[in-house]
């Protein structure tokens, strides 16, 4: 069996499984036998995030796996985003992503990141504790297309309204959107505080900044 291929492949299948040395020495093989790098990240990768993402939404993955799928769709992109830069290949769009100012909650955030890398995005996580000054002025300096934000904390909510008023106050606000997340946040809070758009998952995150980044 070849290490690049369509779905079924080994390097699909050792990160859906969340095999991360696998997945690591398997991209290593592939590009010692010049397999193509957008190859391996268009049919072997972005595919095996796509489908955990389809088996959490239908509850047949829960956030353990998902973890353990990113972790390995991360190693094998350590190996390739090199490449890809030197040949000066552009990502599918570019997110500055973190966690509102107040909130230390890194899991889910981190895991959206992980998620949206594995879709072909470029990602700039800026962490926990961030202040909406840092996620714009990021976000300027990257040319982001979008900025997602993160809280799991109901009394740190109200920053994300900061955020969305910093980069309504941008020079990138025509062309960058911002989208919120996180357990006590809802659709409806997306909508009060004039945030582009809301997840309520990882897997649904990539979805949104798909249909933001590339509308049909």
């Amino acid at each position: 069996m070849s290490e690049s291929g369509a779905n079924g492949s080994p390097l699909y299948e050792a990160i859906l499984t969340g095999d991360a040395d696998g997945s690591v020495k398997l991209t290593q093989a592939a590009l010692a036998d010049g397999v193509d790098p957008n190859d391996l990240i268009n049919q072997d990768m972005i595919p095996a995030m796509d489908e955990a993402g389809r088996r959490f939404e239908k509850r047949e993955f829960y956030v353990p796996e998902l973890l353990i799928a990113a972790r390995a769709m991360k190693g094998a992109l350590a190996l390739i985003r090199p490449l890809l830069s030197e040949r000066g290949v552009e990502p599918v769009g570019r997110v500055v992503i973190g966690t509102v100012k107040g909130d230390l909650h890194d899991i889910g955030k981190g895991l959206v990141g992980s998620m949206l890398e594995g879709g072909g995005f470029e990602v700039f996580d800026l962490g926990v504790d961030v202040a909406a000054e840092a996620f714009i002025s990021k976000a300027v300096e990257q040319k982001a297309d979008v900025v997602a934000v993160s809280a799991l904390l109901t009394t740190t909510m109200t920053q994300m309204k900061d955020v969305v008023s910093a980069l309504r106050d941008s020079d990138i606000s025509q062309t960058c959107k911002i989208i919120v997340g996180g357990a006590p946040v809802t659709q409806q809070f997306a909508d009060s505080i004039g945030a582009d758009g809301y997840s309520e998952n990882a897997s649904a995150a990539v979805t949104l900044v798909r249909s933001i980044v590339t509308p049909a």
